[in-house]
């Protein structure tokens, strides 16, 4: 089987600002009970993920272009760039920014614990 991607914008996700792309790519009968999510996710400049919770799931992100920070359940805020992996573990928070002037893609993955 082949088919396109599902493309849908989404704006203040999580409580963030401004506009995001969400290509999901598989949807969650196709992760056939094991997650609810496989995306690529392009944020446009200056927009954001806003915190919020995991439970009994995770999150990687792994970021493809772009540059942004990613706000770890410490509270850390961390600079990230292509080929960085932010890891949020089940229990977790965690935020995202695109804090610059260019677009940033990254693939997010949400399965369960």
């Amino acid at each position: 089987m082949v088919r396109k991607a599902e493309i849908k914008t989404v704006e203040g996700l999580r409580g963030g600002k401004g506009k995001l792309e969400m290509h999901h790519i598989l949807k969650p009968e196709e992760l056939n009970g094991h997650g609810r999510m496989y995306a690529l996710v392009k944020m446009e400049p200056h927009s954001s993920i806003g915190v919020h919770d995991h439970i009994g799931e995770t999150e990687p992100y792994y970021v493809l272009s772009g540059h942004g920070t990613f706000i770890d359940h410490d509270g850390s805020r961390i600079p990230v760039g292509p080929d960085d992996v932010c890891i949020i573990e089940c229990g977790q928070h965690h935020g995202f920014e695109n804090d610059s002037d260019e677009e940033l893609v990254m693939m997010a993955l949400v399965y369960n614990e």
